[in-house]
């Protein structure tokens, strides 16, 4: 498999993995939605105005939750597989000698052709450690030390 096809394959199990939690809180809004229409039919006074914030509550959480998955598609939507660079940045695949990293959303470990492989975002620790080194540099994490042995 060419290194494009590696990072093909994991960009789309990044937009895989946002694309199943955009459908959870789709559904989790639709049953607050319902509750909520549920609750308009009762009027069962101090416990009924309760129950009625709590969802509201629920509903401007998913609300904010379906802000953010749409801040990662965006982001995703900037990954471009083909771009090369000899530094590590977004939409990067980095070869250490310890772990293989690409730069892009935190989903953690994924396969592919018996090679594994952690997606990273940019802003967290590793991301932020990676960003901008080049092949033959150096970093620590966590008391380990890594070599990077290619940037993609």
């Amino acid at each position: 498999m060419t290194e494009f096809e590696i990072k093909s394959e994991l960009l789309h199990h990044c937009q895989n993995q946002v694309g199943v939690r955009f459908s959870k809180i789709k559904q989790t809004i639709a049953g607050i939605e319902e509750s909520l229409f549920d609750e308009s039919k009762s009027s069962a006074g101090d416990k009924h105005e309760t129950a009625r914030a709590m969802l509201q509550i629920d509903r401007e959480n998913a609300g904010r939750q379906l802000q953010e998955i749409e801040k990662i598609n965006q982001l995703l939507k900037k990954i471009d597989i083909k771009a090369t660079s000899d530094y590590a940045r977004l939409g990067s695949l980095i070869n250490t000698d310890k772990f293989n990293y690409f730069i892009s959303i935190s989903i953690g470990a994924v396969t592919i052709d018996t090679t594994e492989y952690l997606c990273v975002a940019l802003n967290s620790p590793v991301g932020q450690l990676l960003s901008g080194k080049r092949k033959g540099e150096t970093f620590t994490l966590n008391g380990t030390n890594y070599k990077i042995k290619k940037v993609l």
